[in-house]
């Protein structure tokens, strides 16, 4: 909505500390809830997926337009494009921050890189493996070694993605 952009427009400019128009990673680390994300760094380099070193608004909008809940009130217009909080959308972003080498799967070596983000020191080495072999293995239904995207919307096709994944970027 119109306010909720004027809110984000704020939120903007509260991070832009030093007024140049635009934000960079520095910048970003100053959203609570992505300094405390396992998964912060993951999510503000998808800010900068073109190589770039800074965001504007309309790329500020874009990228956080995935973590807005989805209203199941809202009226889709079906010749509209499909909106960036979608389930589809949001697991297509969730995918990308697994998927570090951007090949298209989810290897096991990345699985376990983005698993020790999520769980720190609580679990040991072997522990860690263990699951993020489990993982693969019950993901990966075409016996590839790696989770495909549509591996990946099949083992999550029980979560409820549309509500969980959301971040409080407003003050």
């Amino acid at each position: 909505s119109e306010a909720s952009l004027v809110r984000l427009y704020r939120r903007f400019r509260d991070l832009d500390r030093n007024k140049k128009g635009y934000l960079c990673r520095t910048d970003l680390r100053q959203i609570g809830a992505l300094a405390v994300n396992p998964l912060g760094d993951r999510i503000i380099e998808s800010f900068f997926t073109d190589g770039s070193y800074s965001v504007d608004f309309s790329g500020f909008v874009r990228v956080l337009a995935h973590f807005r809940p989805v209203d199941d009130e809202e009226l889709q217009d079906p010749k509209a494009p499909e909106p960036l909080n979608s389930r589809m959308n949001k697991l297509r972003f969730a995918f990308q921050l697994y998927d570090l080498d951007r090949d298209g799967k989810i290897s096991r070596h990345e699985m376990l890189q983005v698993l020790r983000l999520m769980v720190g020191v609580q679990v040991t080495e072997e522990q860690l493996e263990s699951i993020t072999d489990r993982t693969v293995q019950e993901a990966d239904e075409d016996g590839d070694g790696a989770v495909s995207f549509l591996e990946f919307v099949k083992s999550l096709e029980k979560m409820d993605i549309e509500q969980k994944m959301s971040i409080r970027i407003l003050k």
